[in-house]
């Protein structure tokens, strides 16, 4: 669209449905008043200039500038969007952190003089009680009670502060454990599609703190994750200043065979789209296969945005969307509200409309894929069936510098019971898959195929049902297929995000013996969407992602180390070879189920009942008032120190640039660095510094939790900060976990502790990457966890979109190598120390930065750097130190409040 001198002021148009009406902006009025068309704009663009035209009626702080800038999207990348979200969504795992921190900011604007209760939640947010479940019990009929007494035990402290953040919060919404995993519970309860207030309807707009939140793209609501410390922003009322994105087409053409499952689709989607570098794109999915896929298909590769690193995978609203929303028991009133919404501005697709303009399309032919896993590492390396046994077979003797497992048994000793490769976990869990239920039909289809053969799982293999709502169990049953996946070892272990997140809970204690004694290579399968190593389990180094029926196949296998499309599974009664084709589920009989889903699932009957499996007494003692009352004592739930005076002291940019004159390396990484590796989710083992901590606290090895579950405790969190049992620091080559070597002692030391003596000497640190750094969850506490480690700066040579910002928002400057160069084309080693020149300037002005690297032997070695604050509102950020001294300063008064 061509630039113009003038914008035209937004008007309204009036939207009639089910007997009332409402205000919205008439978006094709205003495109066509700008010169353009807006059947050539894409949905993503349209939905965005929407938020910014009705601020601008609303009287929001948004210009004409701004406003040319989005019409004008691919020669403005980058530029800065001031978008106001019209609500937050939040799992526990990220949502306690952030509502902590708001507690906390409350005792500080208390202990400042100021008013506690000007902080509270501007916007809507829900809070997903999600991801505090582990798999302690499997395989019994009260698995799922086990788990959530235990679940229970744990997080009492945690849930009884999520109590007193209800009624401490006004606009805060919770759904407790038992009610399903955040993005399955968005996507079938709580998105609106079109929402509505003060007179005005207007696309539901959501940020969530979770990476996978792009899930709910697959229904045509726009939004994606973010840090906690940008989801803290949003939900006190700021303006959530945004990097206008590159809008990449998606073009889906072709028809998938027969027997090729969503999850294979998603896959070949991921593969191709990293191969494409859509990192912090945002990605729109149209053309003949878009259009022919289900909303629950949608909605599996709008989730897996995050592994194929975009900010979002959107599907326009169309008739699949109402039929979706019907089924799901969304009011007649809503559907009506929808429908004339979204054809009244613009923003509702059907078939012979023009293709949008992209700033570029990838097509993707749908009948290129097949059955295949993706594994052992990362969820973007797809392997066909027959390629995932020789690839785990090359990879056992290979060194693990090059991706392999560098093992040295040769012949398996005497008495052992696992196989190489073994598949000790197998569980039909997370958001992704269980959402869609061609791929759960299909599973419980294979487990009666299987019990019908008189077929049994391998007693190595810990099996799991983790579905994402209440809604899959009923379906299940309803059409028999919930007893033989339970016959078969997956008995529902409760509703949660589990495996897929590192909660996977312990192996058997014999077959964690063997494992360790034997330094075994084993597999998990899982139907997640992501597969880091030491993520799913310390003890299993091979993890393997796909569709459920393939996960219940190589259960029954129990070894990963086969060709599923020739080799036999296993035998049945008779002793006779049993072949995967054989338990393939009928296509007619699998449609014909995926038909009556809304039947078999009743979605309108359990939107008016109580949900069975919500413990009504799961939060009990709760405080009251306006400041939580926080125990010193606590091992749960500590006053974070981000609102400290000790940080509100000086010039933050002038104590930065004097931090980093004399810097030294606390750690180098290679390619990838995930948020998992920088902070765990899982298991706390007792032999680290966050485990000592804890147990030098009274604290029982048994009831340590998860690192997820004890993120209320910085102390336990710092101390876990590149800390995950697989990480490998360059400075440490040849050892695996949380090491480093101190400079220039050359002293070999935890990263926390080399941490504290860097700190305690008042010396600087940086952690130098590769590219994509900080890829994976959108986790805040990779970034605090940095930033309490005193890490001043990261250089690495990409960054992922959430690890990024939300080391900008916690003070810890990112910066990237200049286009070809990186660490170790530098020939740095680490050892070196560095002095940064003109950092003012270049997060200021975005001028390049000098960095001068000191050998030990004297000799310099000099590049260039640049500072990743992308937008304005960014690099005003990062001058004031961060986020939480930002907005302590702007409640008391001496900051801008556009800030």
């Amino acid at each position: 669209m061509a630039a113009h001198s003038a914008i035209a002021q937004p008007t309204s148009v009036i939207i009639s449905a089910a007997g009332r009406t409402w205000h919205a902006v008439d978006l094709p009025r205003f495109v066509s008043a700008a010169g353009g068309d807006i059947s050539q704009m894409p949905f993503v663009t349209r939905i965005l200039l929407e938020n910014l035209l009705r601020s601008r009626l609303l009287g929001r702080p948004v210009t004409e500038s701004e406003i040319a800038l989005l019409l004008n999207a691919r020669e403005n990348v980058d530029a800065d969007l001031p978008l106001y979200v019209s609500r937050v969504i939040l799992p526990d795992s990220s949502g306690v952190p952030v509502l902590q921190d708001l507690a906390a900011l409350r005792s500080a604007l208390a202990r400042a003089g100021g008013d506690p209760s000007a902080v509270d939640t501007r916007v809507p947010v829900d809070l997903v009680v999600d991801h505090s479940l582990q798999v302690d019990h499997w395989g019994q009929p009260d698995a799922m009670k086990l788990n959530m007494r235990r679940e229970f035990e744990r997080n009492a402290e945690r849930y009884a502060f999520i109590g007193w953040a209800q009624q401490a919060f006004g606009g805060l919404r919770v759904f407790p454990p038992g009610s399903g995993i955040i993005h399955q519970v968005n996507l079938e309860r709580i998105a609106t599609v079109v929402a509505t207030d003060q007179g005005w309807a207007f696309p539901d707009f959501v940020i969530g703190g979770d990476s996978h939140t792009p899930m709910v793209n697959g229904i045509g609501v726009l939004g994606w994750g973010v840090g906690g410390i940008d989801a803290e922003a949003a939900l006190l009322g700021h303006a959530y200043t945004f990097p206008l994105p590159e809008v990449v087409g998606v073009k889906l053409t072709g028809v998938p065979g027969p027997m090729v499952w969503t999850t294979d689709i998603a896959l070949l989607v991921t593969e191709r789209l990293r191969q494409e570098k859509v990192a912090n794109c945002a990605v729109e999915y149209f053309g003949p296969g878009a259009l022919a896929l289900s909303v629950p298909e949608r909605a599996t590769l709008a989730n897996m945005s995050p592994e194929y690193g975009a900010t979002c995978g959107f599907f326009a609203v169309d008739a699949r969307t109402l039929d979706y929303l019907r089924m799901t028991g969304r009011s007649r009133e809503q559907l009506e509200l929808v429908e004339a919404y979204c054809r009244a501005t613009g923003l509702f697709r059907q078939d012979g409309d023009p293709d949008p303009v992209f700033s570029r399309v990838i097509e993707i032919d749908l009948s290129q894929a097949s059955a295949s896993m993706a594994g052992p590492q990362r969820p973007q390396d797809r392997l066909a069936l027959s390629e995932i046994a020789p690839d785990f077979q090359r990879r056992l003797a290979a060194p693990m510098q090059s991706g392999g497992f560098g093992t040295t048994e040769a012949v398996a000793p005497d008495g052992a019971r696992l196989p190489m490769g073994a598949i000790v976990i197998a569980a039909i869990t997370s958001c992704t898959n269980t959402s869609n239920p061609q791929v759960m039909f299909a599973a419980g289809l294979v487990a009666r195929n299987a019990v019908a053969r008189g077929m049994t799982v391998p007693p190595w293999v810990k099996t799991s049902l983790a579905p994402g709502s209440p809604a899959v169990v009923r379906y299940l049953e309803a059409a028999g297929l919930k007893a033989p996946l339970a016959q078969l070892g997956f008995e529902l272990i409760g509703f949660g995000c589990t495996t897929c997140a590192g909660k996977s809970g312990p192996l058997a204690p014999d077959i964690a013996q063997e494992i360790e004694q034997r330094q075994l290579v084993t597999a998990a399968v899982l139907s997640g969407n992501r597969n880091f190593t030491g993520r799913i389990h310390k003890l299993i180094r091979a993890n393997y992602i796909g569709a459920p029926p393939l996960v219940v196949g190589y259960a029954l296998a129990g070894r990963i180390g086969i060709d599923l499309n020739k080799d036999p599974i296993g035998k049945d009664a008779q002793g006779q070879n049993v072949f995967w084709h054989e338990l393939l589920p009928d296509a007619q009989e699998l449609a014909s189920l995926v038909a009556r889903t809304g039947e078999l699932a009743g979605f309108g009957q359990a939107r008016t009942q109580q949900n069975e499996f919500v413990d009504p007494d799961w939060c009990q003692s709760a405080a009251s008032g306006t400041l939580y009352p926080w125990d010193p004592q606590s091992q749960y739930l500590r006053e974070p120190p981000f609102f400290s005076p000790s940080q509100d002291d000086g010039d933050a940019m002038t104590q930065l640039a004097s931090s980093l004159t004399a810097a030294r390396v606390l750690a180098a990484f290679g390619d990838s660095l995930t948020t998992d590796h920088i902070s765990p989710s899982g298991e706390i083992p007792a032999d680290i510094a966050a485990g000592q901590y804890l147990l030098n606290a009274g604290v029982a090895q048994k009831d340590f939790n998860t690192y997820v579950g004890r993120r209320g405790n910085f102390e336990v969190m710092v101390r876990g900060t590149f800390a995950n049992v697989r990480i490998r620091n360059a400075l440490t080559p040849d050892l695996e976990g949380g090491w480093t070597l101190h400079f220039p002692d050359g002293q070999l030391m935890s990263i926390f502790d080399a941490a504290q003596a860097y700190i305690a000497s008042g010396i600087g640190t940086i952690v130098l990457g590769g590219k994509e750094y900080g890829t994976g969850s959108s986790r805040d506490w990779a970034a605090k966890g940095s930033a309490l480690l005193g890490v001043k700066a990261v250089i690495a040579e990409s960054y992922e979109r959430i690890h990024r910002a939300n080391l900008i928002g916690m003070g810890v400057l990112p910066l990237r190598f200049s286009d070809g160069q990186g660490w170790r084309q530098l020939g740095l080693d680490g050892s070196e120390k560095y002095a940064f020149e003109q950092i003012q300037a270049g997060v200021q002005e975005g001028s390049a930065i000098q960095v001068t690297a000191t050998h030990a032997n004297g000799t310099t070695t000099r590049f260039m750097v640049k500072a990743e604050t992308r937008t304005a509102a960014e690099r005003t950020l990062m001058s004031a130190g961060g986020l939480p001294k930002s907005v302590l300063q702007d409640l008391l008064g001496r900051t801008d409040p556009r800030l």
